[in-house]
């Protein structure tokens, strides 16, 4: 039986919440999949993708908290509010507020955008 793309967004979500970032991406991205960082930054597909998230994920120490406040489908387009609180390899401490907006095709996301609220 085929998932619904309500049920592909909240188990994405649940993923999340886990701290199963970049195993969420691996499943949930489309090889051609864009996105573009609250700074700007933009990757082009998948790989790129997975070796940030990837990066990203080494550098955490811990995982204080990753609260799933909002989510909203409409179409193929989702919306998901999280607050992320990570303490870094590095000392310093990340604390966000933010909203992702993914664009769905056939199950998968190919293009996601991240606001820092």
């Amino acid at each position: 039986m085929e998932q619904s793309l309500n049920e592909i967004f909240s188990s994405k979500n649940e993923m999340v919440k886990k701290g199963q970032i970049v195993e969420a991406t691996e499943k949930y991205f489309a090889k051609n999949a864009i996105t573009t960082d609250f700074d700007g930054t933009i990757t082009n597909n998948k790989p790129e993708m997975l070796t940030k998230m990837q990066g990203f994920a080494d550098a955490i120490a811990n995982v204080n908290g990753i609260t799933l406040h909002n989510a909203s489908l409409n179409g193929n387009i989702s919306f998901a509010e999280y607050t992320f609180d990570f303490d870094m390899k590095d000392g310093s401490k990340i604390l966000w507020h933010e909203i992702i907006r993914s664009v769905w095709e056939n199950g998968q996301i190919v293009e996601e955008q991240y606001f820092k609220s």
